[in-house]
Order: structure tokens, then C-alpha cells, then sequence
């Protein structure tokens, strides 16, 4: 046989609990900051998208408008005019109509013509384009790794400018190659989230060397004005989506070719021309609807970058570092409170603080498009499914220990509060200031040799029961019964203030249930009953000593002691419970008579004895008082 066998496997180092729960700790608050600043833009991971539009859609609002319109050629529109495509030179008039008739500032179509058509439409679309205030569309294609490159017209609008600036495009849709010098034309391109709903839009796209804005950008700059501040990084921009489709003002195509609609409804405003028509296709998913025109979206961008750019955007909070100082707070909260409440608390807790951060998160997101919504939750449901668990395993290992140690002779109410201690070990032998009470029955052995066993032994348990039941009561630690009596402490395990008050009140119950029990043996023809107590107080170790094969949880130390020899002392006395310096010294709610001084057996100096200032004892007192001899042995 190995010596290993022989020895036995050496057990590997526990690691201690501390450890452990910093370790959960710092897991959780890593995964909120990794949440906040690390985690790829669009993902779907802890569902932090999803939360978000939820609080667009409670945020979104139908208040109109007034600075830009729609025009749709919706069904209606190709019902009265014919099915799309329509000829140029319809969509020259409906662009002129808008720029002359009804004074729009600027037209942005929302559809890209990469073929030639009829040369009259083609060639005033063409002039709109370079000098009166039309903006084009192109398409890029931002799809990575695809089978081919999609390239189709001829790019325009374009400005040299480095690749970190702007979003990096593989293909692209552009108008025919007769318009490439048209200045202001757009991308309508995006890029979906994973779950295929749109979110943000490249304000700028690269392609190939040069910078081409978005169609939102395009149509601001058309008209002259800067877009400012609104253009600036990031260069994929989160659409607010702060307002509903309805709060645009849209129009049908084929009212404005009529001229059916009001002047004053186009005046002075930007111009965005696309369809909602089913047949079209131009239909995606946002936060506020599974099915919403591409223009739509569009309009929100423009709207999103009017609002910056004329300073009413809300000001902006720093989301990121709010959601990280909640989720520090909250895991610091946490690791201090979960390893002293129950699970169920500890559960509730975790609740209240996400609840918490939910409210808080949509309050941010009224001014930061950016922060994660979800990061101090998912720290929460980490601890929720980590922490709590691991708690509730260290509570259940302890609560046996604790119950196969002190559940004989231990206090409910102590086992309970042990429980919800924070102690590493609490059953480890530590100095503390307790008190000792020792009692037994005066002539036990007398009493019980005239009796048959069975009566003897029925003595003995009413007896103890008469001692025991108030230490309990009281809150005491039972350390041991000693044939006809027991010794009891209190101040430990938990260490209590009252504890020279507990053991007293112990002690007047302890006499008043032996003065009853005896006066029932009286009537019944049996001798009567007198117990004997000694109380005393002081520093102690008390903690679970013993062996591998044995242990107990018990007080030893000088007060210990002293309290064994005034109990002994109290067989010469009239009192039935004889108390120690200490024990005066440390109540609060009792008074005491002094009996003088005696030299207890293994001490070199005397010692002052007392008894509680009321007579508690039941013993008869003999027919001449015993005085008490000073400085009797």
C-alpha cells in the first residue's frame, strides 16, 4: 500500500467564503460595465434592445411636426395616377410643384433611379438636382463577406476623407451615371440590428476613399444650413424615434400633383418624396412597429438632426457612467447584506433594486441614446442565480452545524439569531464576559437512596425540568447537567449586555418552580425539595472544546469557577441562590444584600458574597438564623 493510502488524500485548502462572495461580487459589476462599455452596438444581449424600445414606444409622441413634410405615393396615389414606376417627368413636376407652388426649402426623394428613362424627365431632374434644391438617393451595401460586390450607377456626392469616418460600405445602389455630379445626394442605406429591426443610421458612410452623408444630412445641407454639431461622431447614429409616424404631416403624391393640398402646409419646409405602398417593399421594422415605411424612418432621422441642430435636444446625461455607478452601488449593497437575511429578503432586495434601475434607466434614455439599459440588471440576475444560491448553501451548512451543536442545550431565540450572524465560525472558543449559573438539590443523595428507581429517576427529571425550562426561557446556553443539577451561562455564544440579568431572573424562576414542585411533594407525604445556586460573572473562553471523537460547547475560566464554589457555599447559608461580585457589578434591574465575606476553597483572598435583596428561597429557614462567619473556611 502507497503512503498516500496510508496517510490518507491531503485535502486541498477551503477557500474562504469572503473570497468566494468578492469573487461573485466582481463578476456581477463586470458584467454590468462590460454591458455599458465593451458590448457591440446592435447586439441582442440581455435583451438590452429590447428593453429600449419599450421605453420609445412609453416616450413617443404625435405632436406634429412643423418642419417637415411627407409626401407619399401611396396606393391611393398609383391608383389615380397609374402603377410605379411613374415617368420622369411626373416626378420632375410633382418636385417642381413642391419648390415653386408650395415653397419647400429643399426635396430629398427617398428612391433611387440607377436606369435611364425618358430624356425629358431625366434632364430637369437632372437641373433640379444642380440648382434647385433636389436632393438624390443612393443605396450603399454594408453587408460583410457576401458572394459578390453590389455595384450598380454611378456614385455621387462623394468627399475625400479618411475611412475611421464613416461607416465601411462593400457595394452600392447609385442613380444613372448622368446625375454623378449632382451635389447633394444621400445614402439610404442601414444596417439592421440582429434581430433585423432598425435602430441606427450611418450618418456617413466610406466607400473606396471618400466620405458620402446620409440623406438626412444631404437634405440639411441643402438648403444652405450647417448641420452643425448634428453631424459630428459617432458616424451610426441611433434614430430617437421620439415621434410617431403620425406626428409627420403626409400627403398623397397625386394631391400635391393637383394641387389639392393648402399652400401653407409645405411652405418653408424640408421635403421628403418615398412610398409606403405594400408593393414598393419599403417596409421595415422599428421600436415603434414591425411594419413602417422606410421614409418613415427617414423623417425621424431629419427630425432627430433638426433638434440638435437648433439646440432642442434634451441635454445629454452620461448614461454609461450612471448605469456604472448604480450597478457598483448595487453589488456593494448586495455583498453586504445578502450573508445576513434570508434568501427570501435577499430575493426582494435583488427586486427592489432592479425595479429601481428600471425607472432610473428609462429616465436616462430620455437623454442618452447610447447607455446599456440592461447592464445593473444583469449584474442582478447574476447574483440572483450565483450569490443567493451560494448564500443559501452557507446558511444551510451552518444552520446544521449550529443545530447539531447547540440544539440540546441552546436558546431557540440564540439559534436563530447565530443563524443570521455574519460569523465565520461561531462556535470558536472566544473570550468573552459572561455569567455562570450552577444549581443543584440540597441532599440529593438522601432523597433519592429511600426511593425505588423508577420514583428516582422521575425526581431527577422533574427537577432538572424545574432548572432547565427557565435557563431557556431566558435565553441561556445550557453547558451540562451534573446528576441533579446544571451549569448555564449567559453572553455566549452571542455576547448580551443583560447577561447578569438574564441569569438572575433564571434564577428566581429556577426557585419558584422548585418551591412548587416541592410543596406538591409535601401534600403528597414526601419530603420537601431545596435547590442550591451559585451566580457569578466574568471573562470566560467559551467556544466548542474537545476531540476528534468528542466535542462540547462550554465556559471555562475563574468565573466559571467561582460560581461552582458559591453554590457550594449556599449548603451553610439560608439563601437559595448565593451571588459573586461580578454579577452585582453587571446588573442593572436587581439589588443585592451583602453577606459578608468568605474564603472560598482554592482561593487565597476572601470573597464577598451576596443574594438578591427579596428572599426568593424556599427552604425553611432553622428555628436560630445561621450567622455567617467571616473568613470561614
Amino acid at each position: 500500500m502507497n503512503n498516500a493510502l496510508k496517510t490518507g488524500a491531503r485535502r486541498l485548502p477551503a477557500v474562504p467564503a469572503f473570497a468566494i462572495r468578492a469573487a461573485i461580487a466582481a463578476a456581477a459589476l463586470g458584467l454590468a460595465l462590460w454591458a455599458q462599455w465593451l458590448a457591440p452596438a446592435g447586439g441582442s444581449l440581455f435583451a438590452d434592445e429590447w428593453l429600449r424600445d419599450r421605453y420609445i414606444r412609453i416616450h413617443s409622441n404625435n405632436t406634429p411636426e412643423p418642419r417637415l413634410l411627407v409626401v407619399d405615393i401611396d396606393e391611393a396615389s398609383m391608383a389615380e395616377l397609374g402603377p410605379w414606376p411613374w415617368p420622369r417627368a411626373r416626378l420632375a413636376d410633382l418636385v417642381e410643384i413642391l419648390l415653386t407652388t408650395y415653397s419647400a426649402r429643399a426635396v430629398a426623394l427617398d428612391i433611387v433611379l440607377p436606369n435611364p428613362a425618358d430624356a425629358e424627365g431625366d434632364q430637369r431632374l437632372s437641373l433640379l438636382a444642380r440648382h434647385g434644391g433636389l436632393v438624390l438617393a443612393q443605396a450603399f451595401d454594408f453587408t460583410q463577406g457576401g458572394p459578390f460586390e453590389l455595384r450598380q450607377g454611378r456614385l455621387a456626392g462623394g468627399r475625400p476623407g479618411p475611412a475611421a469616418g464613416g461607416v465601411p460600405a462593400t457595394g452600392y445602389i447609385a442613380n444613372q451615371p448622368a446625375w454623378a455630379d449632382a451635389p447633394h445626394v444621400g445614402n439610404i442605406g442601414f444596417i439592421p440590428d440582429q434581430d433585423g429591426a432598425l435602430r441606427r443610421v450611418p450618418l456617413w458612410t466610406s466607400f473606396e476613399g471618400r466620405l458620402y452623408p446620409a440623406l438626412s444630412l444631404a437634405l440639411i445641407s441643402c438648403c444652405g444650413q450647417s448641420p452643425g454639431a448634428a453631424a459630428a461622431a459617432p458616424v451610426l447614429r441611433r434614430v430617437r424615434f421620439e415621434r410617431d409616424w403620425s406626428a409627420f404631416t403626409v400627403v398623397a403624391a397625386a394631391d400635391v400633383l393637383a394641387r389639392r393640398i393648402a399652400p401653407a402646409s409645405a411652405a418653408g419646409r424640408l421635403v421628403l418624396v418615398g412610398s409606403s405602398s405594400l408593393g414598393l417593399g419599403d417596409l421595415v421594422t422599428t421600436p415603434l412597429s414591425a411594419k413602417r415605411p422606410g421614409l418613415g424612418v427617414q423623417a425621424a432621422m431629419v427630425s432627430t438632426l433638426l433638434d440638435q441642430q437648433q439646440g432642442r435636444a434634451t441635454a445629454p446625461w452620461p448614461g454609461r457612467w450612471i448605469g456604472s455607478l448604480y450597478a457598483l452601488l448595487s453589488v456593494m449593497l448586495a455583498a453586504w447584506t445578502l450573508p445576513r437575511v434570508s434568501a427570501a429578503l435577499s430575493v426582494g432586495l435583488l427586486a427592489a433594486l432592479s425595479l429601481c434601475w428600471l425607472t432610473l434607466a428609462y429616465l436616462i434614455s430620455l437623454h442618452d441614446a447610447d447607455f446599456s439599459t440592461t447592464g445593473p440588471l444583469a449584474s442582478c440576475v447574476f447574483l440572483l442565480a450565483v450569490a443567493v444560491p451560494y448564500q443559501w448553501q452557507l446558511s444551510q451548512r451552518k444552520s446544521r452545524r449550529l443545530l447539531d451543536t447547540l440544539r440540546q442545550y441552546v436558546a431557540p431565540a440564540v439559534v436563530e439569531q447565530l443563524l443570521r450572524s455574519d460569523l465565520a465560525d461561531p462556535l470558536a472558543p472566544r473570550q468573552l464576559d459572561v455569567t455562570t449559573l450552577i444549581a443543584d438539590m440540597e441532599g440529593y443523595t438522601t432523597q433519592v437512596e429511600a426511593l425505588p428507581v423508577g420514583e428516582a429517576a422521575e425526581l431527577t427529571r422533574a427537577f432538572l425540568e424545574c432548572l432547565t425550562g427557565p435557563v431557556i426561557d431566558q435565553g441561556g446556553t445550557l453547558d451540562k447537567y451534573t446528576g441533579d443539577g446544571l451549569v448555564a451561562f449567559w453572553g455566549a455564544p452571542l455576547p448580551n449586555a443583560d447577561h447578569a440579568d438574564l441569569a438572575l431572573e433564571a434564577a428566581a424562576a429556577i426557585v419558584l418552580r422548585v418551591s412548587a414542585l416541592s410543596k406538591a411533594r409535601v401534600r403528597a407525604g414526601k419530603a420537601p425539595l431545596r435547590v442550591r445556586i451559585g451566580i457569578e460573572s466574568g471573562l470566560a473562553f467559551a467556544g466548542d472544546f474537545g476531540t476528534a471523537f468528542r466535542s462540547i460547547y462550554t465556559a471555562v475560566g475563574d468565573s466559571v469557577n467561582t460560581a461552582s464554589r458559591l453554590e457550594q457555599a449556599a449548603r451553610d447559608l439560608p439563601h437559595d441562590i448565593i451571588i459573586g461580585a461580578g454579577t452585582v457589578a453587571r446588573a442593572r434591574r436587581h439589588h443585592f444584600l451583602p453577606l459578608g465575606e468568605r474564603l472560598l476553597r482554592g482561593k487565597e483572598k476572601p470573597t464577598t458574597l451576596y443574594t438578591v435583596e427579596a428572599r426568593m428561597d424556599i427552604s425553611t429557614p432553622p428555628t436560630t438564623p445561621r450567622d455567617l462567619p467571616e473568613h470561614a473556611a
